[in-house]
């Protein structure tokens, strides 16, 4: 079992914590696992990418470092607010702090 788990999933990138780890591991298994659904095509881009689960700081910059380059925005679920928060964008149909469903 991964430290860190990241799945694609009906257009919802589904990230969790696996084995316990420290960050400086999880980190490295985030990144190594990001390239790999690069590589094969799985992450390919697009307007928006919504990203759901629970998240350490550190692992949050790996996953915002990647998509940013790859997706017009990425917007995180806020539990608190029952939507997505837009928290990257280059992409003019999404502004920063737009909430999504």
């Amino acid at each position: 079992m991964a430290t860190y788990k990241i799945e694609l999933k009906e257009g919802i990138l589904r990230v969790g914590f696996g084995e316990p780890a420290q960050n400086d591991q999880i980190v490295r298994d985030a990144a190594a696992q990001l390239e790999e659904m690069a590589n094969s095509g799985e992450l390919a881009g697009g307007p928006l990418l919504k990203i759901n689960g629970p998240i350490s700081i550190p692992v949050a910059f790996v996953l915002a470092h990647k998509l940013a380059h790859i997706y017009g925005a990425v917007a995180f679920y806020d539990p608190k607010i029952g939507k997505y928060v837009t928290c990257i964008t280059h992409n003019p149909a999404y502004k920063l702090g737009d909430l999504i469903d």
